[in-house]
């Protein structure tokens, strides 16, 4: 998939357990693992900002895109 989610990078950089920020972002500890493996297929804005906010950073430090090669 060509959208990578680099949570755990911000995460990292802040210090911050998905305990922690699951607590703050008011979602479950598996839905936060989730978009950390960067398995889920959709993400609420409400929870982007969530996230962006107890993170205090910006969506596009959370996500990216990547062009896929195509041979």
């Amino acid at each position: 998939m060509p959208i990578i989610v680099n949570l755990d990078v911000m995460m990292a950089k802040r210090k911050m357990s998905l305990n922690e920020l699951s607590e703050k972002v008011d979602l479950t500890l598996s839905n936060l693992s989730i978009l950390k493996t960067g398995k889920a297929k959709a993400i609420r804005f409400s929870t982007l900002e969530a996230i962006c906010k107890a993170l205090n950073c910006q969506p596009a430090d959370i996500l990216e895109y990547v062009e896929e090669n195509k041979n």
